[in-house]
């Protein structure tokens, strides 16, 4: 506990400590006894709680994110969420930001940034700065809160189909040949279910895979396997009972990603960068009502309870359409003027 006198200023100013919170300030006498004596009722109400604790030395967003990650590990978050928000601050240090004291982040700086991968990694990354924000001023760090705005996110326009099978496959390693069969006949989300696979989950004699963790509730489901995909799989896991499919020398047991593959696979057959391999399930989910003009069949194979979401994944066949109109109006002879 002490009183002392800053150059800039007359007034006394204190710096104490109660029950580990240090409180810091100006008690606004300029006289040393009436400075103590309001120092004294100022510790008082800091012992009530009724004395907010002072805001730490302002720090960088690096020395602040380990205790946040810290703080997000050991929360009552979904996984999901705690692995959105540890790949956003990934975004942000790549991005150059960890080195920037977190009083001084302002909104022009943060719409200055920019991020790989669309506006779905925007947003992550400019949502976890948000949260890294936020919690910082909830433990007493002196932070600014710049106004973040978000770029509006559309559903992907891709679909993997029959043609980038066609021209990718020689490329693919058997694992990779393997998954993609897999995802365009299935329609699964890949890492939360396709690379979770296991063997027992198959039902061999039905030519069916159950699904017992997925995204949503209504993701635990069955999903017919095609005779390709039943063969492969028959294959791939032989004379095991039990395991995983896809086995992997990870900590898990199982493959986590083959991104790097594909990347790979995708720029030696020509592809469109923006082809991943989520859009096999958007192919399938198109192929699935094409065929059946069944929504709500469609929505239960794929694990889906939101229409709206649902026809985010429907792309709409323009030759059809085109086929439509051309048998409703009558042919016409054109002549150039």
């Amino acid at each position: 506990m002490k009183l002392y006198k800053r150059s800039d200023s007359s007034h006394w100013q204190y710096d104490f400590t109660v029950r580990g919170k240090r409180y810091r300030g100006s008690t606004h006498e300029s006289n040393k006894t009436a400075a103590n004596e309001r120092m004294s009722e100022l510790r008082i109400e800091a012992a009530k709680g009724a004395l907010r604790p002072s805001a730490r030395t302002p720090e960088t967003l690096q020395e602040l994110s380990a205790p946040f990650l810290k703080f997000v590990k050991g929360s009552k978050l979904e996984q999901k969420s705690k692995d959105y928000l540890v790949n956003g601050w990934r975004l942000l240090e790549n991005a150059g930001v960890g080195g920037m004291r977190a009083d001084s982040i302002t909104a022009g700086l943060v719409n200055s940034l920019s991020f790989p991968g669309g506006p779905y990694n925007e947003n992550c990354a400019l949502k976890t700065l948000r949260r890294l924000l936020h919690w910082s001023q909830e433990e007493g760090h002196v932070v600014a809160m710049p106004e973040i705005v978000l770029e509006k996110e559309y559903g992907r326009e891709l679909a993997f189909t029959a043609e980038c099978e066609r021209r990718i496959l020689p490329f693919c390693s058997p694992l990779l040949r393997d998954m993609i069969m897999l995802l365009r006949d299935t329609g699964l989300r890949p890492k939360r279910e396709a690379f979770r696979m296991r063997i027992e989950h198959i039902h061999w004699q039905d030519r069916v895979v159950f699904i017992p963790h997925s995204k949503t509730e209504t993701g635990r489901r069955f999903v017919p396997l095609a005779n390709r995909t039943f063969d492969m799989l028959w294959i791939r896991c032989r004379d095991r009972k039990e395991g995983w499919v896809f086995e992997a020398d990870s900590s898990s047991g199982h493959i986590i990603t083959i991104d790097k593959q594909f990347r790979k696979a995708r720029g030696n057959a020509g592809l469109n960068p923006k082809l991943v391999l989520y859009c096999c399930r958007h192919d399938f989910g198109t192929e699935m009502l094409k065929k059946t003009g069944n929504l709500a069949l469609v929505m239960r194979l794929m694990g889906q309870k939101s229409t709206k979401a649902a026809l985010g994944y429907q792309h709409p066949e323009l030759e059809l359409a085109r086929e439509a109109i051309n048998s409703l109006r009558e042919p016409q002879e054109i002549r150039v003027q």
